[in-house]
């Protein structure tokens, strides 16, 4: 009877072909091109349509495998639980217990500790005591993270810890922390010697491919993965070169990924990189397929973070979060809102955890596995992903390997380039990062624990530099919220209603992202009630607010009211531009501008 009533109803809604589709589509166009119109061209390298069809899956290789079948697209087993992660800097080993137990107490059950100098048994007693080991999942990066191998083994082994039970990653990364970040030189022989000595410790991983730095560097989400890549199988070929066999090895390796704001692609992102992983694996023939599972940990994006509204670093942690989780990773951590600018305070990281366990526990986004899967759009995602990172990953491959190919210069200039297409979408608003580029809060003064450091990158010869997106426009603006002088811009709003009110609230948003505090106002039913105004709040900066038609007549008049004692700016590019220009009028504002430069101008006009 079911049946048969369903039949019924999808008999009632016939079937519409492509063809069809697209014919209403080109009409609805009305002339307009389609490929401008609504293919989206990424900074990956390949096209998106506006929409996709089962037919769009047809000769796609990567479907049919389940979860936790080779190649583990669908992810490497068949729940999709995660450990929720959080890093602590260790300075004081007491202090970081009290901070470690106070996490787990709340939900943590992956620990991270930042170790910059070097431990004793006894440091590392203090730092580790009521951490049952194999019930936590413990993670070591910094200087000294090396350094504490051979001490957390032997406390293992002291404490009764069973080899196989015993969870712990080391994030020894020459390649990328190293050589690519730091420009230290190879140095592998701690790596080479840990990877022995823990060969019977199964769950024990020494080597951290930190992909995130491409990611906070700028890159792409191809050149992330695809360099990622690159660096773990040199790190295969090199440990196979010393006597370890390909098994010995692949368990050796995790990876840290970053998840930006890009909400599907990083979905996307995480799918490809285990199935192109398995693949590498594969390769090399290992005894067992278990082998060619990819240890991924997610990261929240560093770059997209913002030291102005930094509450707004809750939400994209959050989006970035649900992305890592609904893609399947190991652990997550999500960042603390302050990362950027201050050390974690008890209440960011609070709300940092409570980010990814209310995707477990309220969301149950760990109850389904893969849940994109069989999405059209996802689906064909993942599949330009993968053939985009493989392209790249074969290229570094025939310059003679990551570590060749970084030496002659071909990866550090790849994420330059992808950073400098960031920074001028950022720049020009292309790419939007909300309270720094805008819809900036109008009356923010940068918090106390904003320094200048914070806020101004560093960009070093022949590495690539972590840094944020925001950057530019907050030192900007800090450098105001520091000055003694506090500059404003007046609307000067006149002429059609609509088109004033329109302009001024986005020149308002436009000159408070350098922390130029505005003065907004509805309407002036002359030119010179505005002026006179205008004149009376001492407002540096008058910008006109009408319509197109209007500034013919309007824009000259203020100027000549105006004289010199403000800097008369237009907001928009109307038709009558070249006519304004050749009397004298030559600031415009509009959705074309570069808002970074002709910020910086004005501001260096008034001396600040």
């Amino acid at each position: 009877m079911a049946t048969n009533n369903r039949e019924k109803l999808f008999a009632e809604f016939p079937a519409v072909s492509t063809e069809a589709w697209e014919a209403v589509i080109t009409a609805d166009l009305k002339g307009a091109d389609y490929e401008r119109k609504l293919v989206w061209r990424t900074n990956e390298g390949f096209n998106l349509r506006p929409y996709y069809r089962a037919e769009n899956l047809e000769g796609l290789e990567t479907l049919g495998a389940q979860a936790g079948e080779f190649p583990y697209l669908r992810g490497v087993s068949t729940d999709n639980t995660w450990l929720t992660h959080q890093t602590i800097k260790v300075v004081c080993p007491k202090e970081a217990n009290a901070t470690a137990l106070a996490m787990l107490a709340s939900g943590v059950d992956s620990l991270g500790f930042c170790v910059a100098e070097e431990l004793t048994a006894e440091a590392l007693d203090t730092l580790l005591a009521g951490v049952v080991l194999p019930a936590v999942d413990v993670t070591f990066c910094g200087k000294a993270a090396a350094s504490v191998a051979p001490l957390l083994l032997a406390k293992a082994e002291k404490d009764g810890v069973a080899k196989a039970d015993l969870r712990a990653n080391f994030v020894l990364d020459p390649l990328v922390k190293g050589m690519t970040v730091k420009g230290a030189c190879c140095d592998c022989e701690a790596v080479v010697s840990l990877v022995k000595a823990t060969q019977e410790y199964k769950k024990v991983r020494v080597i951290t491919v930190t992909g995130h730095n491409f990611s906070d560097a700028g890159s792409t989400i191809v050149e992330e993965l695809a360099f990622s890549l690159a660096a773990a199988h040199d790190y295969l070929v090199w440990l196979m070169e010393e006597g370890c066999t390909i098994d010995e090895v692949a368990r050796k390796i995790r990876f840290s990924f970053a998840v930006t704001s890009n909400y599907f692609m990083e979905m996307a992102k995480f799918r490809a990189a285990r199935m192109l992983w398995a693949n590498i694996v594969a390769k090399y023939e290992p005894a067992c397929n278990c082998s060619c599972k990819m240890y991924a940990h997610a990261r929240t994006s560093a770059w997209n973070q913002t030291a102005y509204d930094p509450y707004t670093n809750m939400l994209r942690g959050t989006t970035e979060a649900m992305s890592a989780a609904i893609a399947g990773v190991h652990s997550l951590e999500v960042l603390p809102f302050d990362h950027s600018y201050a050390e974690p305070s008890e209440f960011s990281y609070r709300i940092a955890r409570n980010e990814s366990l209310l995707l477990k526990h309220e969301s149950h986004f760990d109850q389904v596995v893969d849940p994109a899967g069989g999405s059209y759009y996802i689906e064909n995602l993942t599949n330009s992903i993968a053939n985009e990172a493989w392209k790249l990953f074969l290229e570094g491959e025939e310059k003679g390997g990551y570590e060749e190919a970084l030496k002659a210069g071909f990866i550090v200039e790849r994420v330059k380039a992808s950073a400098a297409a960031k920074d001028k979408a950022v720049a020009t608003r292309r790419q939007i990062l909300l309270g720094a580029n805008q819809y900036p809060n109008f009356t923010e003064v940068a918090d106390a624990a904003v320094s200048a450091e914070a806020v101004t990158r560093v960009e070093g010869e022949n590495v690539i530099t972590p840094y944020r997106g925001a950057m530019a426009f907050e030192s900007m603006r800090l450098g105001v919220d520091r000055s003694e002088k506090e500059p404003k811009a007046f609307m000067l709003t006149c002429g059609n209603l609509a088109m004033a009110r329109a302009r001024a609230q986005f020149s308002c948003n436009f000159f408070a992202c350098a922390g130029i505090r505005v003065i907004d106002n509805n309407f002036f039913k002359s030119v010179e009630e505005g002026v006179e105004a205008a004149l009376a709040s001492k407002a540096e900066i008058v910008v006109v607010c009408a319509s197109d038609d209007d500034y013919a007549e309007v824009a000259p008049k203020v100027k000549e009211m105006l004289g010199d004692k403000a800097i008369l700016v237009v907001a928009g590019a109307p038709a009558c531009t070249e006519e304004l220009q050749s009397k004298g009028i030559n600031n415009f504002i509009s959705v074309k501008s570069n808002v970074l430069e002709t910020l910086k101008d004005y501001l260096k006009q008034m001396g600040i």
